[in-house]
Order: C-alpha cells, then structure tokens, then sequence
C-alpha cells in the first residue's frame, strides 16, 4: 500500500500518539507527563503518515516564540513527536513528513523551525543546523567553593512549595527569557512544564524542592532541584540534581548556586542543560572538578531566509549571501541583508554574492552562538568578496550565548 502524508484525522490522535510512544522505546509514559503532552500538542498541528487507516509516522509542531538577538521574539514552528513505525523505515516516510511541515509553516507565515535532535545525525539533509549548545555539570561541591560576588550576603533564600510559588518563578524566567537568544515564552499551558515532577524522572531522588531568593522583600531568583541521599563507609555523599535556576543579578545568582553546592549531607551538584557560557564557570574556584561537558542543543531552519531581519545585529553589515537549498526551493538564491542594533531588512536582490552557503548554515549562525568564520574555517561557507565574511561573522555575534533552556 502507498503512505499518504496529511493531516492528521483527530479521532485517530490517541492511535498517533501510541505510535510516538511505540517509536521512542514502547516504555509506558508517567500519566503526569502524558496528560501534560496530551493538553498542549494541538491535534490541528499534528501531520501523519497514513497507510491506509493505519498511521506509521507522526511528526507535530509547538507555537512557540522564540527569543532572538535584540530581545525580540519570533513566531516559531517547534517540531517534536517525529517518527517512523521501525516496520516503515526506509522508504522516504521522514523527508515526505519533514516536506510537508515546513511548507505547512511556510503557509502559515511561520518564518523559523527548530528542534532538538535524539540523532544529531538526521536532520542537516532537510537544512537544520546546530545552532546552540549546551553545558552539564557535576560538580564535586566536597572540594570546590562558589566564591558570591559582592551584594550576595544581602540576599534572603527560604524555602517554598514548588506549585504555590509557581508564580513568582515564572515573572522571573518572563524577565530572563528576552536576555538570550534561544529562550521560549511559555504560551498557556507551558508554564506547567517546569513543576513536572512524575517519580520515574528523579533518578531515585526527592520529590522537586524550591527555594526563593528575596531582597528588600522582592523575589529575585529562584532554584528547583532534587536531593538524593547516598551513604559509603566514609559518611554521606549525596546528590542534589538541578531542574532549573534564574536570578535576576549576578549576587542573586552566585547566592542561590552556593546555597546548592553547601546543602548538607551532598557531595555532588549535578545540572544537566546549561549555557555555554554560564556565570558559574567563573564562580567556582576549581573548574576541573566541575565534570564540564559539551552537547549539541537546539538545531534552527529558516523556513524564509527572510527571518534575518527579525533580529538585530551586533554592528553595521551590508551583505549579500548567496543561499542554497535543496529541499526548500523557494529559499535558494541571493538575498541582501543589511541591518545594525536598531534592525534590519532582508530581501531578494540581483546583485553580486558577497557570501556563498547553505541555508543549515545560515540556520547554524541565526542565533549568534555560531560563527560563520568558524563555518568557513571547515569549509561550509565561502567567501566571494574580500572581507564580506568578516563583516558578516561580526554582526551575527551576540554578547551571551544562545541556549534552550528546557525541552519541548
């Protein structure tokens, strides 16, 4: 029989979404988080792939806006739940889905598609390009200090129930989430996503804790974590596991981060998703015994290579690029963008390419975390005119590293 890629029929969404669960390991998910999954993925963005009556792929996308360089936000096709039935694999089921969903968003005026990858491996052939990274941690709080900067010991922190100061942690992440490239605002429904808490995520550890941090008595930051006591013959060496931290100061910051690495009966601090460029690195007074790794983050596709003038850049360019690509055809050519701090414009033009490369590439470098100097050094982009990528590389850049702060 032939596969048809539509979209989806919505009596048969719990048969759609069986086959997400199917294809992601067939384990049974914490009816905490599937009632949470099954309240903000909106059937209407759902497409799959029907063999008769029978749905073999799935894929979806979140309305989410996104931040962008200049503290702007972009409205922006988050795309999850993508996957095969392992009985179809290999008959171009992924690309048909993936096709049909960026022309879907093109539809809709959506000008950025982004995703995190279970296989970093798969989605640069339909033009989506790393665009952040992300650092975990596990910190050996027994021997390292988190030296505060300077106004921390004036910070109050006392402990909160996790649901009833929900709010208040949610006007701070509202205040950071413009201040980096790559951070969602939480529509309706996402504001429950950080008090997620079902067992089989604790990793055997307790129930999620929240402290505030408070000054002149405003909350000014906030941390979500675990604990998990663990005993040898020595005494206590226990894990606390960080769920998610913001601060509204570097004291605030440097306060609520010794407070974690100072719990009493742990030895370890474990934070599985930060930025790149994370304060902290800066804090603690041995970074080797902090267990510092690199991962791959969020992957970005411009549906338009017009989206370059949704953000502002970090000095005067003038550019032409010269984009290709393959599966979106309606990008490929010359576009011109010019733009400073105060905006941008970005359009079709005739005139000379001063810039050749892809649109993953350009996707790569959207965000300011990648540098398109980087990109050429292995050879992916090319210079046409003699200092234009220099020009570019500087402009694209941006004061702190993009990042996604949590998964969707």
């Amino acid at each position: 029989m032939t596969v048809d890629v539509r979209a989806l029929d919505p009596a048969d969404f719990d048969q759609w979404y069986g086959v997400v669960d199917r294809v992601f390991g067939a384990v049974p998910e914490d009816p905490e988080l599937e009632e949470f999954w099954r309240t903000v993925i909106d059937p209407a963005r759902c497409l799959a792939a029907y063999e008769g009556p029978a749905v073999v792929g799935t894929t979806q996308t979140f309305a989410l806006p996104m931040s962008v360089p200049g503290g702007g936000f972009v409205a922006t096709g988050a795309v999850s739940a993508v996957g095969v039935a392992a009985t179809h694999r290999r008959r171009g089921i992924l690309t048909s889905m993936m096709r049909s969903q960026l022309e879907a968003l093109r539809e809709e005026g959506v000008p950025l598609a982004v995703l995190t990858a279970s296989e970093p491996g798969i989605y640069g052939r339909y033009g989506f390009g790393l665009a952040t990274q992300q650092l975990s941690l596990e910190i050996d709080s027994s021997r390292v200090r988190v030296e505060v900067p300077e106004g921390a010991e004036d910070v109050t922190l006392r402990y909160a129930s996790p649901a009833e100061a929900a709010s208040v942690c949610e006007a701070v992440y509202g205040r950071a989430v413009g201040t980096r490239a790559g951070m969602f605002l939480r529509t309706p429904g996402w504001e429950r996503h950080p008090l997620l808490d079902p067992v089989g995520m604790r990793d055997g550890g307790s129930p999620a804790q929240c402290v505030l941090a408070s000054r002149g008595g405003e909350v000014v930051g906030y941390v979500r974590f675990h604990t998990k006591p663990m005993w040898d013959a020595a005494g206590p060496k226990g894990v606390v596991t960080l769920r998610d931290i913001n601060a509204d100061s570097p004291a605030v910051y440097g306060a609520l981060w010794r407070f974690l690495c100072d719990i009493d009966l742990m030895s370890t601090v474990q934070a599985g998703n930060r930025p790149v460029d994370d304060p902290l690195l800066h804090l603690v007074s041995d970074v080797r015994r902090c267990g510092v790794r690199v991962r791959d983050g969020l992957y970005v596709r411009l549906v338009d290579v017009g989206a370059l003038a949704s953000r502002t850049y970090a000095a005067p360019v003038d550019v032409v690029f010269d984009v290709s690509d393959a599966f979106c055809g309606w990008n490929a050519g010359r576009w011109r963008l010019s733009g400073d701090g105060k905006g941008a414009v970005c359009s079709r033009t005739a005139d000379p390419a001063d810039v050749a490369l892809s649109v993953r590439d350009l996707g790569a470098a959207f965000l300011g975390g990648v540098s398109l100097s980087s990109l050429a050094a292995a050879g992916r982009v090319r210079e046409l005119r003699v200092g234009a990528l220099t020009e570019a590389a500087t402009a694209f850049a941006t004061p702190l590293a993009p990042w996604l702060p949590h998964g969707f």
